[in-house]
């Protein structure tokens, strides 16, 4: 049983989150999210803490920023777009209950605002081919597998590596092993 309560966009993602774990959930119904479904995880975050687990997707990603900005210190489990791809759809109900316990072992909690963030710079970024290069984009999928972060563009990458903490070791071997898989 899992003691928080996972944040899921839809009916269909609880279904494939139970398949997977004993938990609860709290559904989106999309990403026009109401006033009473943010009260509810509001709530669940007092009582019991959050998991924000939604599609990797554009639209998953505006509901996690939703949700961060309002209940922060949430925790956060992301999905690797090709686990959750099925017949051109894609989402957590797509996803295997081996994928699904997989992202939810590697949860990643987010630090408040205005706290020190982590220890990566914009120009680790820039040197490690994850901005302003012509393979920034994939460079950023395969890291965001690696440190367990999720896709993001440049800027949103970044401020991942700070609310995430993550540290320059942790970058650097990510680094190190994205590069040997792509030799």
């Amino acid at each position: 049983m899992i003691k928080e309560i996972i944040v899921v966009e839809g009916k269909d993602d609880t279904v494939a989150v139970k398949r997977a774990v004993e938990a609860d959930t709290i559904e989106t119904n999309g990403s026009a999210i109401g006033e009473e479904v943010l009260r509810r995880i509001e709530l669940a975050m007092e009582r019991r803490g959050v998991i924000i687990f939604t599609d990797p997707d554009h639209a998953g990603e505006r509901i996690r920023k939703i949700v961060s900005r309002r209940v922060p210190g949430c925790k956060h489990a992301f999905l690797p777009q090709e686990k959750a791809l099925y017949k051109g759809d894609i989402g957590v109900e797509n996803a295997s209950p081996e994928a699904i316990r997989q992202a939810l072992s590697e949860l990643r909690t987010e630090s408040p605002e205005g706290e020190d963030g982590g220890e990566i710079v914009w120009d680790d970024l820039m040197a490690a081919g994850l901005i302003v290069h012509p393979d920034a984009a994939n460079r950023r999928l395969a890291m965001g597998k690696l440190l367990g972060i999720g896709y993001a563009n440049g800027k949103t990458f970044f401020k991942r590596c700070a609310s995430f903490r993550i540290s320059r070791e942790e970058f650097n071997e990510a680094l190190r092993q994205m590069e040997q898989g792509q030799e």
